[in-house]
């Protein structure tokens, strides 16, 4: 079977090769709470080396400030899973996690026309 270029962990046919659970070692919970808003950014730390692959991508990731609901786009996983990565490197110090700035009125016209542009531009 052909191996797509997402790499070995993706097959065309079948999806994803290995469940998000076994990606998570079976947590369901982060240990540090995220908002899909929070900017995480890389600290130049080594992860542990008993971390998984997906781990080593999303610190690649975080080479500049990057939301957390970017990295789970970019990792193609779930953003429940991609929280629970993120709060895995949070607590090595691999990678530092910075609030979202509170906005006024986050129903802000403006604001969701400028989601939503960026958004069509992914598509």
């Amino acid at each position: 079977m052909p191996v797509p270029a997402d790499g070995p962990w993706l097959d065309d046919a079948a999806g994803r090769l290995i469940r998000p659970y076994t990606v998570s070692g079976g947590r369901t919970r982060p240990t540090t709470a995220l908002d899909l808003l929070t900017l995480v950014i890389s600290t130049g730390s080594v992860p542990p080396a008993h971390f998984g692959p997906e781990h080593t991508q999303a610190v690649g990731l975080c080479q500049g400030p990057i939301s957390v609901a970017e990295v789970a786009a970019h990792l193609k996983l779930p953003v429940t899973v991609s929280k629970i990565l993120l709060s895995d490197l949070l607590d090595c110090g691999a990678i530092t996690a910075r609030p979202p700035d509170s906005f006024d009125n986050p129903t802000d016209r403006f604001l969701l026309e400028a989601v939503l542009d960026g958004l069509r531009r992914q598509l």
